[in-house]
């Protein structure tokens, strides 16, 4: 598979079948992650992958009762305590986590697991449930397994609305 197939072939996964997750699977995801790039190269980040069904379950309430999280059999946390902010005004921690994230979800659909990067949790429970210390933010999380069912692509605007050369284009 080709990294843009990864890209293509990408979905949020809601249902999980309760299969296990291979760890050889979930430590090639975390390696993905690893060799991310980051602002000055800081790597100030820490990956929590969760098997232990019982703490994925303490998970369920601080992901806002998603029933995804309870379904898979694993679960990730980023979570970075890089506190700069880059010279183009966006924090650092951020776009560190969001990177490492993104090559991360396109391993787990290189590797035939379904994901989906939740916006909605609530970043001091997840910090409890993971005995992540104060000074580190969590980015970004996502259930991880086996898809239960295929989902189909939803649209996308075409190239023409959102790609512009040399100036933007309205």
């Amino acid at each position: 598979m080709t990294v843009m197939e990864a890209i293509q072939d990408r979905r949020s996964v809601r249902s999980y079948k309760p299969d296990p997750v291979e760890k050889e699977k979930l430590e090639r995801i975390l390696e993905a992650g690893r060799l991310a790039p980051s602002a000055r190269n800081t790597q100030a980040w820490k990956f929590i992958m969760v098997t232990d069904p019982a703490t994925i379950q303490k998970l369920v309430p601080a992901c806002c009762g998603q029933s995804s999280v309870a379904q898979a059999p694993a679960f990730l946390a980023v979570c970075t305590n890089e506190p700069s902010t880059m010279a183009c005004g966006q924090p650092a921690r951020t776009i560190d986590g969001s990177i490492a994230m993104s090559f991360m979800i396109l391993e787990a659909e290189e590797l035939g697991l379904g994901t989906c990067w939740l916006g909605a949790f609530y970043n001091d429970q997840v910090k409890s449930a993971l005995s992540i210390p104060e000074e580190y933010d969590v980015v970004a999380v996502t259930p991880i397994g086996y898809p239960a069912e295929e989902i189909p692509a939803r649209p996308r605007k075409s190239a023409g609305e959102v790609i512009s050369w040399e100036k933007f284009q309205g």
